[in-house]
């Protein structure tokens, strides 16, 4: 992969998933100059954002219009290979459920076609107040 690969924000590929490069700067790695186990959430978190607006749904106008943000109830993550400084790394995701205010999504970072991490997040629907709501439609036609 190189870098006149990808526009900023990513691509969607024909089958729904999205593609989403992050360079490994300094500030990501730790003392072994290994990418932090913290650092994968941050790159997993861009990479889910883009993925929304690449099908034109934006958090600040969903909660400005809807009164609706998402927050994380779950994610099981896993660590086979660390990445290091300067790497060019591709984020996956990928919607594999949306039921009532869920939204599942499976992710998984590569570094040279080779997979080092996979993540399982599932995202609620809330209202501003913070009790839970059904995803607006306006996402599921986005996302079906």
């Amino acid at each position: 992969m190189s870098n006149q690969d990808y526009q900023f924000g990513g691509t969607l590929t024909s089958d729904g998933a999205h593609l989403f490069p992050v360079r490994v700067y300094y500030e990501d790695t730790d003392f072994s100059g290994n990418v932090y186990h913290a650092a994968y959430l941050k790159f997993f978190e861009r990479a889910r954002t883009e993925l929304l607006r690449a099908h034109d749904v934006h958090h600040e106008r969903l909660l400005a219009e809807d009164g609706v943000a998402f927050a994380v109830r779950s994610l099981n993550i896993e660590y086979l290979q660390a990445a290091h400084i300067d790497d060019l790394l591709e984020v996956t995701s990928e919607v594999v459920e949306m039921k009532g205010g869920r939204l599942t999504i499976a992710q998984v970072i590569r570094c040279g076609g080779k997979i080092i991490t996979r993540a399982k997040v599932v995202a609620v629907s809330i209202k501003s107040d913070g009790k839970p709501t059904r995803l607006p439609q306006l996402i599921r036609n986005a996302l079906e």
